[in-house]
């Protein structure tokens, strides 16, 4: 009962999102433009990147059933103080090929902004080893971004939702 009572309060706002059709084209800049300010003028001195797993695709029931599930894909800045530049959204399938590049340019995050991207339940591209690559930069020392990934999906009654949370692909530092 608790389970279901909680899958419930979780998935309920759900319900409410825009159609994965009218998501397609991510455009961060315009989805996001609240979140966003200017580059800064500064040398880029601090950088880092994150390796966020992620799972369009779950194998169940011993290998014989496949539960496809949405992937939302979350960059926070978790600094109060300074932009946090977003250098590269890169997503890729479980080869390791790259299905998609989510920025043309980089775009810098107000303080305690987020950007996210959307992979709807029926894109599948991604596989049961789908992943994404996400490389930032700063003026300065400032608070590591928050980066992860939240899968949705079910099949029948059962419904499953789990988060990932990136791991750092190298040191935060000064280049």
């Amino acid at each position: 009962m608790r389970r279901g009572l909680f899958a419930g309060i979780l998935l309920g706002p759900l319900a409410f999102v825009v159609p994965a059709a009218a998501q397609s084209k991510v455009n961060i800049e315009q989805n996001f433009a609240d979140s966003l300010t200017a580059l800064p003028k500064e040398e880029l001195a601090v950088s880092g990147g994150f390796y966020v797993p992620a799972y369009s695709s779950v194998a169940m029931s011993q290998g014989k059933l496949r539960v496809d599930f949405s992937v939302t894909l979350s960059v926070h800045n978790a600094s109060e103080t300074q932009p946090l530049v977003v250098k590269r959204i890169a997503y890729f399938d479980t080869a390791g090929k790259q299905v998609e590049s989510y920025l043309k340019t980089p775009v810098a995050l107000r303080p305690l902004a987020t950007v996210s991207i959307f992979i709807p339940t029926d894109d599948v591209r991604g596989g049961t080893g789908a992943n994404f690559l996400v490389d930032w930069a700063a003026t300065g020392e400032i608070a590591e971004p928050v980066v992860e990934a939240l899968m949705v999906g079910g099949i029948a009654n059962a419904h499953y939702a789990f988060i990932s949370q990136g791991r750092p692909t190298r040191t935060a530092g000064k280049r």
